[in-house]
């Protein structure tokens, strides 16, 4: 099993959980994080050592990326798993996969590439590489079965663990927030790699939203201690230790379950915020040469999952040098301000949310017993994954 960051590392833990009620003799192993590890996975790698994201970014990283891959690949062709799971992570795991499946283990892959959005070429390799796919988005599932992949739609896991209605009050209350502040969640990324690239223009954001709104407060959550070492450096090169930041060391879904507004980067977070039933913004810049390629290789007019999955445009999107900080804070300011379009992007939302809710760790786990008991690969043995 191999999950690439933070959010590959809790989807796995949720599905070695539920696949240990399934099959408690299973073992688990590969690269992955500390939520994987405290479900009893073992960890031959640690999952931040793929948390890199651009092409420029990446081919910093590229020799060690490579080298952990083939010492993993030459350990499960001398001692072969019954089956490989590769979660996300697609441009490390297809190519493994592909690996695995032509020496006979099958190879099982949990989050669809974004195909939809980005290199839908990718479909062929996919084809070659993956034994059955588990989607988390329903329009996934008629594209890979158009393309004769097995697949199976489980539901997204974060639309299984955040309440329909979230208790505003009640959590403002925990966080010590008066009802009645007026509150911002900023969310730069998950990644160094991304707040090298959008912290400042945050920070600056802020700046204009506290000249608009001086009675705001700011949330910043922060996945791991160098990404908020990234942030704090950021506000001291900018002179802007004085702006009501407060920094919290992840606790993201808190973070934007009490604001009114959201500023976020593009990613699984921008998902986040719509299961909260949140108006935001959603912002990336990257390096400029991995800007020209990916923009050549973008086949929908949206980034945003928010807009993607609803077909159309939500929330507001600005990219590399439309994301400057003028831009977002006014889309940001004027949003917050129109009640009667937060309202309606909360009930397009709700609808999102009960579509996206399908209990999917039990889901997945029942889609990957079953393709086991149909393989040859199935034996009395103890399973090794």
């Amino acid at each position: 099993m191999v999950a690439g960051e933070a959010s590959g590392d809790l989807l796995a833990s949720h599905l070695i959980l539920a696949l240990k009620k399934r099959l408690p003799d299973a073992l688990f192993y590969g690269i992955g994080g500390p939520k994987m590890q405290a479900a009893g996975f073992q960890a031959l790698f640690p999952a931040e050592k793929l948390a890199v994201r651009g092409y420029a970014e990446v081919l910093g990283h590229y020799r060690e990326i490579i080298g952990i891959r083939r010492k993993l690949l030459s350990g499960m062709l001398q001692e072969p798993p019954h089956a490989f799971i590769g979660i996300d992570a697609p441009d490390f795991n297809l190519h493994l996969e592909k690996r695995l499946k032509a020496h006979g283990i099958p190879a099982i892959h949990y989050v669809s590439p974004s195909i939809w959005a980005w290199r839908g070429g990718r479909i062929r390799s996919i084809a070659q590489s993956v034994s059955h796919m588990l989607a988390l988005f329903p329009f996934e599932e008629e594209i890979y079965r158009r393309n004769g992949i097995p697949v199976t739609f489980v539901g997204h896991p974060m639309a299984d663990v955040i309440p329909l209605e979230m208790n505003r009050p009640a959590l403002r209350e925990k966080l010590g927030i008066p009802q009645d502040q007026l509150v911002f969640a900023l969310l730069p990324g998950s990644r160094q790699s991304e707040l090298q690239f959008m912290a400042e223009t945050f920070i600056e954001t802020a700046k204009r939203l506290n000249q608009r709104f001086p009675q705001a407060r700011f949330l910043v959550p922060l996945a791991t201690r160098e990404t908020r070492d990234a942030f704090e450096l950021a506000l001291y090169r900018l002179s802007a230790l004085d702006l009501p930041i407060t920094r919290l060391f992840g606790h993201a879904q808190d973070a934007m379950g009490v604001a009114d507004g959201v500023l976020v980067a593009s990613g699984t977070a921008t998902l986040e915020a719509a299961l909260l039933k949140k108006p935001m913004v959603i912002a990336y810049r990257m390096s400029p040469w991995s800007w020209q390629i990916l923009r050549h290789m973008q086949y929908q007019p949206w980034i945003g999952l928010p807009n993607i999955l609803s077909g159309r445009f939500i929330v507001p999107e600005f990219l590399q040098d439309d994301a400057t900080p003028d831009n977002l804070a006014q889309a940001l300011g004027n949003l917050v301000e129109d009640q009667e379009t937060c309202h309606r992007i909360a009930g397009i939302f709700s609808h999102l949310h009960e579509r996206l809710r399908q209990n999917s760790a039990e889901r997945a786990a029942d889609a990957i017993v079953g393709f086991l008991n149909r393989s040859e690969a199935w034996t009395s043995a103890p399973l090794a994954v």
